[in-house]
């Protein structure tokens, strides 16, 4: 497949009503007969111009619908202008063989993306507000733990596909089976990814638009830490944190944003997401924390820069900044977790156990607890949702951070 088809593989899901719950698959006789932009869809025939693949499936898809058994898959009609719009490969050539008998009379089809018949099926509709991700492609980097992993479990709850993009595959492709597993489908897909590496980042994306044929929405959440103060803390640390966190938010949206352009583009009221995971350490200096603060100050700089530019193919681009996430593994693991640390290093000094420590920056929050997944998705709900706002740095602190 030559690379200009390639990168066009996410014009395919355009043909699905990507405004409304569930897909709706179209056979398009000719080109009068097909679906417009003024549908909000994608014009049928412009999927396929000037590549002979009659009667074969169109490449930028089948790998998703061949492994994993969930659309969409494509397949044209032999010596005809239709094509058929499938979940899975089995669905399109059973659309195919329907339409043939039906006489060609048989125009439009409802097939839902994420229903099942199996009795064994344990997916729930999403809650009103989660329905914004219902059906939808969503992407988390550093997905595998921490409030990456929050955000995927709810994600992947509210009937999202999620591709959990992580340095670490291991944890990856075992957090995408434990949820494929619960659900009782495919809701969860690993990519190795490092997003400091621009190669690395460019496979990717590209792997994530062969399998599923588009990104809906992308949470750039990957990130490290290095405490140190300026005085002593080394220019490879500081350069490693910043590589991570700052470069790499760069290379994510460099590459996501020419697929999102592709999807928009024949539909006005649709938008992408682009969603950075941020800090209150970006909206706030952090003692001894120069690095990560940095970073995370810079990040909101290029989030409004991006919004600026990316608007105009119908992609938002906002930061999400939470508060300490003290349940994962950052504060709270039991060997080089920052509970832990500080307690050794007399960082509180009336502390006499981790517990101790734990509840000294609970109480520093007035609202007397740390950030949860749960919290961060619900503002990423409410940014989907909110389609009047781009470039925006939304807290989520529990009152400590209060902007003017």
């Amino acid at each position: 497949m030559n690379e200009v088809l390639h990168r066009t593989a996410p014009l395919v899901r355009g043909i699905n009503r990507i405004d409304e719950v569930g897909p709706v698959v179209r056979c398009c006789v000719d080109e009068k007969s097909a679906p417009s932009a003024d549908d909000g869809m994608l014009p049928a025939l412009e999927i396929t111009e000037g590549e002979e693949i009659d009667g074969r499936l169109f490449d930028g898809c089948k790998g998703y619908g061949e492994k994993y058994g969930v659309g969409p898959s494509v397949i044209r009609m032999p010596g005809t202008g239709i094509l058929v719009v499938g979940r899975s490969v089995d669905d399109a050539m059973s659309l195919e063989k329907e339409y043939r008998e039906s006489g060609g009379t048989s125009r439009e089809m409802a097939l839902p993306w994420n229903d099942s018949t199996d009795e064994g099926d344990t997916a729930t509709r999403a809650a009103p507000r989660a329905a914004v991700v219902e059906n939808r492609v969503s992407v988390v980097t550093g997905g595998a733990q921490g409030f990456g992993e929050s955000i995927v479990r709810e994600l992947a709850a509210a009937g999202s596909i999620v591709c959990v993009a992580d340095i670490n595959d291991r944890g990856a492709r075992g957090l995408c089976d434990e949820l494929n597993e619960q659900y009782g489908r495919t809701t969860a897909i690993s990519v190795a990814g490092d997003v400091s590496d621009e190669q690395s980042v460019s496979n990717m994306v590209d792997t994530i638009v062969e399998q599923v044929g588009g990104i809906d929405l992308f949470v750039s959440n990957a990130g490290v830490l290095k405490a140190g103060g300026v005085r002593e803390i080394a220019l490879d640390a500081f350069a490693f944190v910043t590589r991570v966190n700052y470069i790499g938010y760069f290379l994510c949206v460099k590459h996501v944003a020419p697929i999102m352009a592709l999807q928009n583009r024949y539909s006005q009221s649709y938008f992408s997401d682009i969603i950075q995971i941020n800090s209150k350490s970006g909206l706030q200096g952090s003692n001894k924390n120069s690095a990560y603060a940095g970073g995370k100050f810079g990040g909101i700089g290029l989030t409004q820069s991006f919004a600026l530019e990316l608007i105009e193919d119908n992609i938002k681009v906002n930061a999400i900044c939470p508060g300490n996430f003290f349940e994962g593994p950052l504060w709270s693991d039991p060997e080089k977790g920052l509970f832990v640390q500080y307690l050794a290093a007399g960082k509180v000094p009336a502390a006499k156990t981790v517990a101790d420590v734990k509840k000294f920056y609970e109480d520093k929050v007035p609202m007397k607890r740390g950030c949860t997944g749960a919290d961060v998705v619900t503002a990423i709900y409410y940014i989907i949702e909110q389609k009047y706002e781009t470039g925006q740095a939304i807290p989520v602190t529990g009152g400590q951070i209060m902007l003017a």
